[in-house]
């Protein structure tokens, strides 16, 4: 792909990103004078509302959140000191924000399709789309190289680059299996979902730490993942795969 392709497969990108966060505040503008007072904000594990809010809370809240997410990950490269190497996993990284903005618009849009007098099940909507945004990330955590903002940062990942790609490989496989557990759930309406997240979740965080700090322990020419640059990647990538 040329430059020039690429940087329009960007723009599009952004543009698909603002496209979102302009309807979801279109779509809480339009519920905004026939929607209730009180609005559901909160469902429990049943899938039934347990808390209300008001407009500004249950029409509002979500665009909001989401506006911030954006321009958060939108300049995160400009002041991360080795933003050089987001040039090196641009696409995974523009994968993910487009993963997190589709699932908040879904979201957005279950909440005002409850609003509107529509049946829906909020565990299963949230279920599948947190599952399916756990098997995009896992998908592209592999190619994420070292920068202090995004992927998994432990001592020893930062300290060595064998240990940060070892470990961020790995950590690709654990977010897949759990996106596919929390999908299984969700759309099973296992009353067992909450734990699968969490026990997914905190377990594989504790043995990706774990897993960082033994490759890292290994590492006989731990060169500082954050002292490289990218055009040291085709050795290391070389050294890993012997």
């Amino acid at each position: 792909m040329t430059q020039a392709q690429t940087m329009n497969t960007s723009r599009g990108c952004e543009l698909l990103m603002l496209s979102l966060l302009a309807l979801m505040f279109a779509g809480a503008a339009w519920c905004w004078s026939s929607a209730p007072e009180k609005i559901p904000v909160h469902w429990n594990l049943q899938g039934e509302v347990d808390r209300y809010g008001g407009k500004f809370e249950g029409l509002l809240l979500m665009p909001l959140i989401t506006a911030g997410l954006y321009l958060l990950l939108k300049f995160i490269p400009a002041i991360d000191p080795k933003k050089e190497n987001f040039a090196q996993f641009a696409k995974a990284y523009l994968g993910i924000r487009i993963g997190l903005s589709i699932l908040m618009a879904v979201i957005q849009l279950a909440i005002l399709a409850t609003v509107m007098g529509y049946q829906t099940n909020m565990n299963v909507i949230v279920g599948g789309s947190v599952g399916c945004l756990f098997i995009l990330i896992g998908n592209v955590m592999g190619k994420i190289r070292p920068n202090w903002c995004v992927g998994v940062r432990t001592p020893w990942t930062l300290s060595s680059k064998t240990s940060w790609v070892k470990t961020h490989r790995l950590s690709g496989w654990i977010f897949i299996a759990s996106g596919i557990a929390i999908l299984i759930t969700g759309f099973t309406e296992s009353k067992y979902a909450l734990v699968v997240t969490l026990v997914t979740a905190i377990g594989g965080s504790v043995w990706l730490i774990l897993y960082s700090y033994l490759v890292w322990k290994n590492d006989t020419n731990r060169v500082s993942a954050l002292d490289t640059s990218p055009g040291d990647e085709a050795g290391l990538n070389s050294q890993l795969d012997n």
